[in-house]
């Protein structure tokens, strides 16, 4: 509820995405009046369009999971890239501030340069290393600059049973061939866009309640899955847990980024450290073969039934 007695009004960018379909479902199950803007709704790279949107609408709070995530097709693309992952968050974030409210906003590991040999915090250097992390990177200080009421929730390896995702094109591959080679030496934390989802709500209430008492805990936090692993790892758990549910079962084997070469060049460690966000928020994220198993449920009706069987 907010100070008038209302449901919490919450604007949700990016709403046909991974994370903002999560947010609209599990905003709405929560009992948040989510107000939902896709893609072709709403062009956060448009100012006048954010301001008319957010004027009219009157939320409590804005959530931006709008952005551009073709990270290989980004280095070809490096203007609709900043459009939506720097020009939109600091649109966003600025008329925001002009209305006096908060915006949440979901960044990436990829600001990392992956050079790291233990969990990532906050407050290390960044050093992106293709267009994906320097306009992610390049977002996030817009919206630092346009309004101190921020949060700012660093995230990596995201999947979940919508759109376009990694354990999707391995269910779809191992439907296809009778062997995978993926990448063994970039590691990472899979994580589940519905357990973002539900962090970004329970951050967005707890924050709202602070703000009305002046101690809001603004700033940058991490949040990932728990348990570090490979490319390789998440598709061998991927492939095994696709089988146990009725889908084939082909060998995985592990190659090098060397012999996988992408026109963008990926971090080699970008495990996220959550100790931040358990200690001000109280939030402990769960272990990301647990998330697995709960998507991959998720889709074993539809993907993984065996062929013929109605």
């Amino acid at each position: 509820m907010n100070e008038t007695g209302k449901p919490t009004r919450l604007l949700v960018t990016g709403a046909q995405g991974q994370t903002g379909t999560e947010l609209t479902l599990k905003g709405r199950a929560a009992g948040f009046e989510i107000v939902a803007f896709g893609r072709d709704e709403l062009n956060i790279g448009d100012h006048r369009a954010v301001a008319q949107a957010i004027e009219s609408n009157r939320p409590d709070a804005v959530i931006n999971a709008a952005a551009y995530t073709a990270v290989d097709r980004a280095e070809t693309e490096p203007e609709i890239a900043q459009t939506a992952n720097t020009d939109g968050p600091g649109n966003i974030a600025d008329v925001c501030a002009d209305a006096g409210i908060p915006i949440f906003h979901i960044s990436t590991d990829y600001v990392f340069d992956g050079r790291g040999t233990r969990p990532y915090l906050e407050d290390d250097a960044i050093a992106p290393q293709g267009i994906y992390g320097a306009t992610k990177a390049a977002g996030e200080e817009a919206v630092r600059r346009a309004t101190k009421q921020h949060i700012i929730l660093r995230t990596s390896w995201v999947f979940s049973a919508h759109g376009r995702n990694f354990v999707k094109t391995m269910l779809k591959l191992t439907e296809e061939r009778s062997e995978l080679g993926v990448v063994g030496d970039q590691k990472g934390c899979p994580t589940s866009a519905g357990d973002i989802a539900s962090a970004l709500l329970d951050i967005a209430a707890q924050s709202l309640r602070r703000r009305e008492v002046d101690c809001s805990p603004w700033g940058t936090y991490h949040f990932c899955n728990r348990g570090e692993t490979s490319w390789f790892g998440f598709a061998q758990a991927i492939v095994e847990g696709a089988a146990a549910r009725g889908g084939r079962n082909i060998p995985v084997r592990s190659i090098s980024t060397a012999d996988y070469p992408t026109p963008a060049r990926r971090p080699a460690y970008s495990v996220l450290d959550n100790g931040k966000i358990n200690h001000v928020f109280g939030i402990i994220p769960r272990p990301w073969k647990d998330a697995l198993g709960e998507v991959l449920d998720e889709l074993a009706q539809p993907v993984l039934r065996p062929k013929g069987q109605k």
